[in-house]
Parts: C-alpha cells; structure tokens; sequence
C-alpha cells in the first residue's frame, strides 16, 4: 500500500500537530470524512474542528478527548467524536499528547464498529497504517522534532 503522511497547517499549533493521511490513488482521508459528513453532520463537523483547533493551540490532544482503544493494543488507533455520546466518530492514531493523524470514519449506528462495513473499513485501514509507521518508527526512519511536535523523516510509504 502506497500512502503519504500529510501536515494539517490549519489545525497545527503550539500544543499539537495533525497530520492526515494521502492514498496512492490521491484521496486524503481527512478531507474524505468532512465531504462524506458535511451535509447531514455540519454541526457535529464544526464541533470536531473546533475541538482540532483548541488541541492545536490550548490543550494538546489529551487522552480524555477520544474514545481509546479502537484498534489493537499499543496502535495508538483512536476515535475523535465531537461530544462524548456522539455516533460520528473519525479514527486517528495518536502520538501523545503532540501528534495526531486523522483518518476516515463515519456514523456509527451499529452496537459494534465490527458490524458496520464502513466503519470496519476505515477501522482496519488505519489499523494498518499504524503498524507501517510503526516500523518506520523502531527502524528511525520516522523520528520525532526536538519539540516532539513534529515527525521528521520519511513520510512516504511505498510498499
């Protein structure tokens, strides 16, 4: 799978840097989530943004923000909602409280994320995505700022 680890500007700040992620075919999950929910979800969309900015900015991206363990153990694969009880959820892998990639994700309407193609979809795609960072990571392919802000190295995965 052949994808790019791309730099939010406008939702990176003093506190915490958001990154998205660019398939090869040149979809950005990201900017896919915010056109696939803009219509029905506009409120709960600007709520999620607002709340981006604020961890850019104010707070970091503390834990309390998202909805933990929406992957496998030690992956970092979380859901950012935009009120606690919230259905829509945005899968991210986070880094602390300094970094965070946004993925895709949607309404989930089922009692598990299993039972919902889409979000199962998104789910094992980002599950997988951070087990390729992973890698880069242990092998310092992909290191972190000083400030530990930012990654540093190679964000394009060709494999």
């Amino acid at each position: 799978m052949k994808f790019s680890l791309i730099k939010i500007e406008q939702f990176s700040g003093e506190r915490s840097t958001f990154y998205t992620i660019q398939l090869e075919d040149g979809v950005v999950l990201f900017d896919e989530f915010l056109e696939e929910n803009s219509k029905i979800y506009e409120k709960e969309l600007k709520n999620i943004t607002q709340r981006i900015r604020s961890m850019a900015n104010q707070t970091g991206a503390q834990e309390h923000f998202f909805r933990q363990k929406e992957g496998k153990p030690g992956d970092g694969v979380c859901a950012l909602y935009d009120q606690p009880k919230s259905k829509l959820r945005l899968y991210c892998i986070r880094y602390g409280n300094a970094i965070v990639i946004l993925g895709g994700g949607g309404r989930k309407t089922t009692r598990t994320l299993q039972e919902d193609p889409k979000l199962d979809k998104e789910n094992k795609l980002m599950r997988e995505l951070s087990q390729k960072i992973t890698v880069r990571v242990k092998a310092g392919e992909i290191d972190f700022s000083v400030d530990e802000l930012e990654f540093i190295g190679n964000l394009e995965f060709y494999d």
